[in-house]
């Protein structure tokens, strides 16, 4: 059902949006062409004038699942893109064969696609692989070679440590870094035609050992390595290093602005020179593309470590990488995020250039801001206890049951209603009666009055009680004509107003209480195992009951419950007549001091 939408708010600026605003202003690419699909230079320059203001890319690894911190850099690429005219490209950084798997590329695509953006534009799907890339790569490698700015190494792994120096001590030559260009080559060539061992060499660029820069220290570009990659099969047995494949691959298409993350800022000088030199020689168009970083996200109690998720999973702290309560999109989204929530909690953190941490509940607050006016009510009753109107007979009739009904969107009540009954038997929450009531305390007790939402005023009465001294019902006392709507509703005044389901058609259903993963703010950051740091309470599970509106809810339906706070149908094991509904957020931050 279709609900009116707010008006789009104007985008925040930040220095990338600074950036690429500047370049636009200055026609810094606005010469470049465009020759249809990634290429060298005599390849785009024998194309058009490039129909995309900026391009920029989105390039994961297919070595996991994406996490919230991929969700932010999704929305960042994708979203510039969009603003300014562009193109942004999905590329897979696969250049590790031995960690990457076709699962991961096909999540990756569905993460971005259920985010709302495409990589189609002009006509064209910019869907790229790196590893398409392969034979210009080695081709760019020769030619380094063959420019003398290239050599092959085969010092042992620990020798080429040591003498790569550190901070406090410039870098020694390697006793192979002299050889002639001819030697260089065919060193190359022995280790493409796999005749050199894994690990026997690899293959660097001549820079600067006695850089301050410890990246300009003769970087590796190629390594042996004999593995099956997904992509290329068993063609290649060198493979190269990403941060020889990164600045490439982004050549080949054209790239305007590079973003990434700030990690990746001391590598830079080395993307510059790569791309110098092979644009001196001809291979790469010009102006080259330009790399900027900003800080990754770092949200409370949530870690993104590939690995340590996976550990999570393994060791099944969680049900799988789809597990609610993980910061995987896949997660995320069976938790009952929506894809609006996240590109809105992206907008909201913005980029900058310094490492901060961002308050979980900045992300749940997206959430709610993005459901509150489109999410449909419900009652639900979560910790059910049966209350009885012993006059109802008397006063309604014997079996019978009152209408009620109440709008499916309160900001909105001419657009759809809901309906359900009131009768003598109701569900209430537990935490609604009290035999002696704390201070300010407006629910139920004897001699109190209350409204039952949508529904009639009515008195408490009493209670039953097991041995264990444990309530079992709750007995009250309808006051007539008090039904809301009817022209008696204000007549009796009252303090409390308490959610509830009638017996009759409540629907039986399994609610899953999720909360956050981690119960400190800032888990993985001591010497303690960050498994000691997980939430002990983050999964509870109850039955309850719901009104009967829910009957046709489907997997991945999200609601308001009254009082509650935001809920999805489980897009993996609800099903009517066995409902299961996960909780996204609760309606405020429980973990506010």
């Amino acid at each position: 059902m279709n609900v009116p939408a707010d008006k789009e708010t104007p985008k925040p600026s930040n220095f990338l949006r600074q950036v690429i605003e500047r370049d636009l202003d200055q026609g810094t690419y606005a010469q470049r062409h465009w020759g249809g699909s990634p290429g060298d230079a005599a390849h785009h320059e024998a194309g058009q004038r490039d129909p995309a203001r900026i391009r920029t890319r989105f390039p994961p690894e297919p070595n996991g699942y994406l996490h919230v911190g991929h969700a932010k850099s999704i929305c960042l690429n994708f979203g510039l893109a969009r603003d300014y005219g562009g193109v942004c490209h999905m590329r897979f950084d696969d250049t590790n064969p031995e960690k990457e798997d076709q699962e991961y590329v096909n999540s990756i695509l569905d993460a971005v696609k259920w985010l709302g953006f495409s990589w189609d534009a002009n006509g064209t799907s910019h869907l790229y692989h790196a590893s398409d890339y392969f034979d210009f790569m080695y081709r760019a490698a020769e030619y380094l070679i063959e420019a003398g700015l290239a050599y092959v190494d085969e010092q042992s792994a620990e020798d080429m440590r040591y003498n790569r120096g550190d901070f406090s001590k410039v870098g020694t030559n390697s006793p192979f870094r002299s050889r002639s260009i001819d030697e260089n080559l065919q060193r190359f060539r022995d280790m493409q035609g796999g005749k050199l061992a894994d690990g026997a060499a690899v293959l660097r660029a001549k820079i600067d050992m006695g850089s301050p820069n410890i990246n300009l220290r003769d970087p590796a570009l190629y390594r042996i390595r004999r593995a099956t990659h997904h992509n290329t099969g068993d063609k290649w047995c060198i493979y190269p290093m990403y941060t020889y494949a990164h600045p490439i691959e982004d050549a080949l298409e054209n790239i305007t602005h590079s973003i990434c993350t700030l990690e990746f800022e001391d590598q830079r000088p080395f993307y510059d020179w790569l791309l110098d030199r092979l644009g001196e020689g001809g291979l790469t168009n010009q102006p080259h593309p330009r790399q900027y970083e900003f800080a990754r996200l770092n949200l409370t109690y949530v870690i993104t470590s590939k690995r340590k998720l996976k550990q999570l999973v393994d060791e099944k702290h969680v049900s799988g990488w789809d597990d609610p309560r993980m910061p995987t999109i896949v997660g995320l989204r069976r938790r009952g995020y929506t894809p609006e929530s996240l590109q809105l909690f992206a907008e909201r953190i913005g980029v900058t250039k310094s490492d901060s941490w961002i308050d979980y509940s900045t992300l749940e607050g997206a959430l709610r801001d993005d459901l509150d006016p489109k999410a449909p009510r419900a009652m639900a009753v979560l910790q059910p206890l049966k209350l009885v109107i012993t006059n109802w007979d008397a006063v309604m009739g014997a079996g019978k049951l009152d209408d009620c009904s109440a709008p499916l969107y309160p900001q909105h009540p001419d657009v759809a209603r809901r309906k359900f009954k009131f009768g003598r038997e109701l569900w209430i929450e537990r935490t609604d009666y009290e035999e002696v009531p704390p201070k300010g305390y407006n629910r139920l007790f004897p001699g109190n009055k209350v409204r039952l939402k949508y529904g009639h005023v009515i008195i408490c009465s009493g209670a039953t009680k097991d041995v264990n001294g444990n309530v079992t019902e709750v007995q009250a006392v309808l006051i007539p004509d008090t039904k809301s709507g009817s022209p008696g509703a204000s007549a009796i005044k009252v303090k409390g107003v308490i959610t509830w389901v009638a017996v009759a058609d409540a629907l039986k259903a399994e609610v899953r209480l999720y909360d956050r993963l981690f119960a400190v703010p800032q888990p993985d950051t001591t010497e303690k195992d960050f498994l000691e740091e997980l939430n002990p309470d983050s999964l509870k599970v109850v039955q309850g009951y719901v009104e009967p509106s829910l009957a046709s809810a489907k997997g991945d339906d999200r609601f308001q419950f009254e009082r509650h706070g935001y809920f999805v149908a489980d897009r993996v094991e609800h099903a009517q007549g066995k409902p299961v509904f996960n909780r996204v957020a609760g309606m405020k931050d429980s973990w506010a001091k």
